[in-house]
């Protein structure tokens, strides 16, 4: 079933990425006279191992769900766009060591600022898109 495909490569990747930052925040902790990370590397360590067990849930109610493919497949689909599109904030958050928290107005990008209009509707359809696409595959188990 694509659906759990999708929810299982999602997994890997997610999980690899928390391996992968998990050595990012190790160097960090290493170099840092007071063993921590900056803000934003540990949150996409954690999240990443967070996401890549959200990615199972989602696998496991596919494969429940009596919905069409298709619907399972866009569930899931929309579902870790979304976990992917944050995993990525967090990551060139990162990078750039440019806040501690990107809600915090202004908000941060680098040198320079994101328009709060700009965040908060990526942050309704990411709310909207990660809600809408587990509750697509949870309907369809329960049925």
């Amino acid at each position: 079933m694509l659906a759990i495909r999708i929810a299982q490569w999602a997994c890997g990747c997610f999980f690899l990425t928390a391996l992968v930052t998990g050595i990012w925040k190790y160097l960090h902790i290493m170099r840092d006279p007071e063993a921590k990370a900056p803000v934003y590397v540990d949150i996409s360590h954690r999240a990443a191992f967070m996401y890549s067990f959200a990615c199972l849930t989602m696998a496991y109610f596919a494969g429940l769900s009596r919905w069409p493919a298709i619907w399972n497949a866009w569930g899931v689909g929309v579902a870790i766009f979304f976990f992917a599109t944050a995993q990525s904030t967090y990551i060139i958050h990162g990078l750039l060591r440019d806040t501690e928290n990107q809600l915090q107005r202004p908000h941060q990008l680098g040198k320079s600022h994101v328009p709060s209009p700009l965040i908060h509707g990526y942050m309704i359809l990411l709310i909207l898109g990660e809600i809408g696409g587990f509750l697509v595959v949870f309907t369809g188990a329960m049925l």
